[in-house]
């Protein structure tokens, strides 16, 4: 796959005299506070939804965002590109972790069948680029609130359809 931030090398400390806007001038992930590291002190992760799938619109407008990289399809051939951008992208950021939404990272379909099938499709690139990289899931969870079906909740649900 070709790079999507292709001459972005890996974002590293260089100090707050540095002058280069890709670096880190005040988090350096190796200096060590109170015997731990930075990076054992703060646990930073990229939220899936916010990095990657919210085209950052308003009530007045379109999203604003470019991704290039994204086809703008619901398929899961553009989820399973999505994923390896995103990992790309939090690799060379050398961020440990990561969050998501069932439905941030792979399409639902017509059934529960295709849904599982769409999520099994794109958890398998998860997992490849997750052993490529490192990074390792923070948290990944339902989304039980964007599909109008969860109007009155989803556990809470008055629906039995809905709850089951």
């Amino acid at each position: 796959m070709k790079e999507a931030f292709a001459g972005v090398g890996r974002i590293a400390f260089e100090g707050p005299k540095s002058k280069n806007p890709l670096s880190f001038k005040h988090y350096n992930a190796n200096e060590a506070i109170d015997g731990k590291t930075m990076s054992e002190h703060l646990r930073f992760s990229v939220a899936y939804w916010h990095s990657f799938r919210n085209m950052n619109a308003d009530p007045f407008g379109v999203g604003t965002r470019q991704m290039p990289w994204d086809d703008g399809s619901n398929s899961v051939e553009n989820a399973q590109n999505r994923a390896r951008v995103a990992f790309e992208f939090m690799h060379k950021l050398g961020v440990p972790f990561y969050c998501f939404h069932d439905r941030d990272v792979a399409p639902e379909g017509s059934s529960l069948a295709e849904t599982n099938k769409n999520l099994d499709a794109v958890v398998k690139v998860l997992k490849e680029e997750q052993e490529r990289t490192g990074i390792k899931p923070l948290w990944g969870t339902a989304n039980l609130f964007s599909n109008p079906r969860f109007l009155h909740g989803a556990s809470t649900s008055c629906n039995a359809y809905v709850f089951a």
